[in-house]
């Protein structure tokens, strides 16, 4: 099953199944993001628009781009703004918005299903304006490693995704290739512990 059509045939369930991974980058995103100053706003991968209600206290302008027609179906459905604006759109290839549109790039749970991180971070610094901040929050390539990836149950089973696992070095390679300078990493834990594998990581780079 393509990656499009699994998050089509998700979207029904997406906000209301357990998803440890999905709560934990709740978290994230409202932990590091409240930190920082943002008006304008590119959201990649916003599915359901689980992030776009937060981002909207702060935000006067959301794009949010998806290349699941279900998964932006609910999003409309959920989020009837004027400030927010959905589209459908592959990001691997050109994005259609206004170079130095943005001042916040989001990515959340979204890179684990590009295969070339390079081309992303070329359309991030076009896309932000002059000192904007592009903030990632995905699985942890460690939890890659054991084996964790996307998936959820249907009506014939299990569900796996398809994915990329990128390593923390490939982050930073990309950001560094386009002038983007590392302002922050977290790694990110299920419980206060941390003798375990963390289940996310997050990056806050800046034009």
């Amino acid at each position: 099953m393509s990656i499009e059509k699994a998050y089509n045939s998700w979207a029904a369930q997406y906000d209301s199944n357990e998803n440890k991974t999905r709560e934990l980058d709740k978290i994230v995103t409202i932990s590091t993001l409240s930190n920082y100053k943002f008006s304008t706003v590119i959201e990649l991968g916003c599915g359901t628009g689980k992030n776009t209600l937060w981002l909207l206290k702060k935000a006067q302008k959301i794009i949010g781009l998806d290349f699941s027609q279900e998964m932006l179906k609910k999003a409309k459905e959920k989020i009837k703004n004027s400030n927010v604006v959905f589209k459908n759109a592959d990001i691997t290839k050109p994005w259609d918005i206004e170079n130095e549109f943005a001042n916040l790039i989001t990515s959340n749970l979204t890179l684990e299903h590009i295969k070339n991180l390079d081309f992303i971070f070329n359309q991030a610094f076009k896309k932000l304006k002059p000192n904007g901040v592009f903030f990632i929050s995905e699985l942890h390539p460690f939890k890659q490693y054991s084996g964790s990836k996307a998936r959820f149950e249907s009506e014939n089973g299990t569900v796996a995704l398809e994915v990329y696992t990128h390593h923390i070095s490939e982050y930073l390679n990309s950001a560094k290739k386009y002038n983007f300078k590392l302002i922050e990493i977290n790694e990110w834990f299920d419980q206060s512990s941390k003798n375990e594998i963390p289940r996310l990581i997050s990056f806050i780079f800046k034009k």
